[in-house]
């Protein structure tokens, strides 16, 4: 079955008509400027104005001569009982007063209520009340089967069946927030724990979402390290067993010095981990630069490389003109200033009246695109197939014998076309002239080919000498000692201009030493710096294995001595001497701790504050210098919108005058003529029907008019009693 396409175009729709600022409810603008920018566009559209032919320049195709001229249309589009002011002064004050009693926290600010038109349901807004239909087939209509022939669609529908349809269909909902922004915490709910038990997950009850949770592998070390901590705690002996008291504080001192070698270790690992953060970073610098300066270069020379395009443009350019002008100074050698002859160009057709050159101006081949064939058979490789298919077979192969190819002038090979048959007596003394010419051709040909030998000259020619170059220019070598001075007087200057950027570097410097000193001491340290560090290091791990040396020494010159009861005595004592004196240093370093942190919000607050109030006298130079633009905006508009009204309305009543003038002068002659031919009871006929026709009609508006005055006067003074009852009650 064949099938039938049709493209349906998609109709042009404006994004808004011309006058919706004035009729359309639910246009909304923002300021009074955006509604003067709405007016002046739509008095200056292109739709007010109106093409005036004209009537001697009908058929000219000349531009001093133009056929026709634009005139600007004087009727307005827009009623007179259309408003034309912005409707937005109200809603503006109302924002406004909101603003005012939020910020100021002013309650005794009475903020107007919102004031909504009249609905009529039951009248002209009936319209508005009504619900769409919905049709759940709508989507599986064949739109090409609407345009084919009544025989067609009887076929189309046949093959369509409606129950096949889909009863509902999918519909895609694209939103502005991700996915990763609606996601939550995890929920944890309450927990009761039994008497007599510490369920090992309430371990993890300090960790959170994005703080510990989920966990990796960092956590489960920390985990299994806690496990292990608790079953080495539940082997610890007793205090009360007084026995096993010295094994307890091995154990302990054992555990204690794994710890700080686990502490070590970590300490070690973030050291390394941040210096190959800052080795990354350092390269990552490395390479933006590069790769920076690589696109400044490239930047650079590109831009060098349009310059000197257009610098050797120029010079051709100039170097076209100059031949230009030296070929015409040539040709006028003695000076003498030719006439145009006009006959002379008109006759010849190699001038500039049939041919122009492009130097003047003139484009012959101007607005050719017009004539530009534009065919699907030559888009395309398929058009082509169709094209080369519909030609004849003369027209693809065609046929040529030895005799149509002659060889002439020099090598170059034409090609004779098939004769035509001669038809008529001027046609046969035609060729009989071309027979003759071609055989006065080959003979002077021949003689030429005979006759080579070089023939002496019979007449001598002058040649005139060329006019003389006029004397090369010079320029004026300048004073030694005033180039010494003026180099001298440019040193200076550079020299001044770097010491005041070196002194604005300085107190720059020096305004921001604190936050410098602050960068230094928690960024990436220096080679030397580093060298400290690890010979610091070195010195603590060495007083740490002769401390624990000596330790273990004083250990067994104690076990030594026996475990009599004052020496378990003392060494208690002493056991709980270093716990107090390990405490007070932990309390002191915390101290510390706190004094450095309160001393860090300290000079961060200090630099906030500093910020704000650079940020804020920022923010109000930019909104001074964006109130001054939209004076200056404002000022322009007011004064073209003044310009183009007034240019309107005298144009408008120019025109006006003159119709009524005109229309005067008409009605005139045509009551000056009536006049003439009618008797006197025509004349009051005519009177007569002029008062009922226009006197009369006027007479009743203006008692209609009064009437309505008069009915809506009531409910004014009823309206303004009730107002004045409510106020007087507040």
């Amino acid at each position: 079955m064949a099938t039938r396409t049709q493209v349906v175009q998609k109709p042009h729709s404006k994004p808004h008509r011309t006058y919706d600022y004035l009729y359309d409810p639910v246009h909304t603008l923002s300021s009074s400027r955006d509604h003067a920018k709405l007016s002046f566009k739509a008095q200056s559209s292109f739709d007010r104005l109106r093409k005036m032919p004209d009537h001697m320049n009908m058929f000219s195709e000349l531009r001093h001569y133009p056929r026709q001229s634009y005139q600007l249309n004087s009727a307005n589009p827009v009623p007179s009982h259309v408003p034309r002011a912005w409707q937005g002064y109200a809603n503006q004050y109302r924002d406004a007063l909101v603003r005012y009693k939020t910020f100021n926290y002013a309650p005794n600010v009475k903020i107007p209520p919102k004031s909504h038109p009249s609905c009529d349901v039951t009248g002209t807004d009936r319209y508005k009340f009504f619900r769409r239909p919905i049709l759940p087939y709508l989507e599986q209509l064949n739109i090409t089967g609407l345009m084919l022939e009544p025989s067609k669609i009887s076929e189309t529908e046949e093959e369509t069946d409606p129950t096949a349809a889909a009863k509902t269909r999918s519909v895609h909902v694209q939103t502005d927030y991700r996915d990763s922004e609606t996601q939550t915490d995890p929920y944890s709910p309450e927990y009761v724990i039994q008497p007599g038990t510490e369920p090992e997950l309430l371990t993890l009850a300090t960790l959170s979402y994005s703080n510990g949770l989920p966990a990796g592998l960092a956590e489960v070390e920390l985990i299994e390290r806690a496990r292990v901590k608790r079953q080495w705690e539940a082997t610890l002996p007793h205090l009360n067993d007084l026995e096993l008291l010295g094994k307890r504080r091995r154990m302990m001192e054992e555990q204690e010095r794994k710890e700080w070698a686990f502490r070590e270790k970590e300490i070690t690992k973030l050291q390394d981990e941040q210096l190959e953060l800052i080795k990354k970073l350092l390269q990552q610098r490395e390479t933006d630069h590069a790769a920076l300066n690589d696109k400044m270069m490239e930047q650079l020379w590109s831009k060098k490389q349009m310059e000197k395009e257009k610098q050797l443009l120029r010079i051709r350019n100039e170097h076209i003109r100059a031949l230009r002008k030296l070929t015409r100074h040539r040709e006028v050698v003695d000076g003498s200033l030719k006439r145009r002859d006009i006959i002379e160009d008109y006759n010849n057709y190699d001038s500039e009246v049939y041919a122009p050159s492009m130097t003047v101006g003139v484009y012959l081949d101007y607005g050719s695109e017009q004539f530009h064939v534009k065919s699907s058979y030559t888009n395309s490789y398929y058009g082509l197939l169709q094209l080369e298919a519909s030609l004849p077979q003369y027209v693809l192969n065609p046929r040529y014998t030895h005799d149509t190819v002659l060889c002439m002038m020099g090598g170059v090979c034409r090609i004779k076309l098939p004769k035509t048959k001669i038809v008529g007596s001027k046609a046969r003394q035609l060729q009989h002239r071309g027979q003759q010419l071609d055989q006065v051709y080959q003979e002077l040909k021949a003689r030429r080919n005979e006759d080579t030998t070089p023939k002496p000259l019979r007449l001598l020619e002058k040649v005139e000498k060329p006019i003389p170059r006029p004397p090369t220019p010079s320029v004026d070598v300048p004073n030694e000692d005033e180039e010494e001075q003026e180099l001298m007087v440019i040193l200076l200057q550079q020299v001044l201009r770097g010491r005041v950027t070196q002194t604005k570097m300085y107190e720059g410097k020096n305004r921001r030493i604190e936050l410098i000193r602050e960068l230094q001491t928690t960024h990436a340290l220096q080679g030397p710096q580093i060298a400290a560090k690890r010979k610091e290091e070195q010195e603590m791990e060495s007083k740490q294995r002769q401390q624990q040396h000596d330790e273990h020494k004083a250990s067994v010159v104690s076990s030594l001595a026996g475990n009599t009861p004052y020496t378990l005595l003392g060494k208690q004592l002493d056991y709980l001497s270093k716990e107090l004196v390990r405490l007070q240093e932990e309390r002191r370093l915390h101290a510390f701790m706190l004094l450095a942190e309160r001393e860090r919000r300290m000079r961060e607050a200090e630099e906030s504050g500093l910020r704000q109030v650079e940020e804020r006298i920022r923010r109000t130079e930019d909104e001074l210098f964006k109130q001054v633009v939209s004076v200056h905006n404002e000022t322009v508009d007011s004064y073209l919108e003044d310009v183009i009204l007034s240019a309107v309305k005298c144009t408008a009543d120019k025109q006006a005058r003159q119709e009524i003038r005109e229309r005067a002068t008409n009605i005139n002659k045509v009551v000056h003529e009536l006049e003439k031919t009618q008797t006197s009871l025509e004349k009051h006929e005519t009177v007569a029907e002029l008062v009922h026709t226009f006197l009369l009609p006027e007479v009743k508006k203006q008692t209609l008019r009064d009437k309505v005055k008069h009915q809506q006067r009531k409910h004014l003074l009823a309206a303004h009693h009730a107002i004045h009852k409510d106020i007087q009650k507040q």
